[in-house]
């Protein structure tokens, strides 16, 4: 029987952690549907599209190596709800450090609640990557700093691009 996960996140930009995240699940899903998050209360700097397309670029290497089968889907709910949706019995999520873990086991513990029938699995992040997030990322290039070792060049000109679009 395939075994489904669910790794949602925003992936705005997708970074080098969360790559690495994609490949270790491929250890223990079969399946894996990447879930976008696109709610209403934050502006991404990348629009869902373009970030699904990043996606789909960056991780075809992970599942032509793994052979893990890798979908990709927006969602504005829940993550518990959007892993239910897509029938995964797994909502994967990374962990970089003791604050992440705090926050992840309680929202982990509150999904198993909502959802008994889905378990969360936390991955830690490899050293290489443990210091990695979207939001410092965003912010290095927003200040003109190189960002080319958190983020592959895929993100690196889509991030580019849409700090050259005027603000809404």
């Amino acid at each position: 029987m395939a075994r489904t996960g669910f790794y949602p996140g925003s992936f705005d930009p997708v970074t080098y952690g969360h790559l690495d995240i994609i490949a270790r699940a491929a250890r223990i899903v079969d399946k894996l549907i990447l879930g976008v998050g696109v709610h209403h209360g934050k502006q991404a700097l990348i629009d869902a599209d373009t970030r699904i397309r990043l996606l789909e670029e960056v991780t075809k290497p992970i599942a032509e190596h793994t052979g893990l089968k890798i979908a990709f889907a927006t969602f504005d709910g829940l993550a518990v709800d959007a892993a239910r949706h897509h029938h995964a019995g797994l909502i994967v999520r990374g962990l970089r450090d003791a604050s992440d873990f705090d926050y992840e086991v309680q929202m982990g513990q509150m999904n198993g609640a909502m959802a008994p029938d889905i378990e969360t699995v936390f991955l830690a992040a490899s050293p290489a990557t443990r210091m990695i997030a979207s939001s410092l990322v965003k912010q290095i290039a927003r200040m003109g700093g190189d960002v080319s070792l958190f983020i592959p060049r895929e993100a690196q000109a889509a991030v580019a691009a849409a700090l050259k679009k005027p603000p809404h």
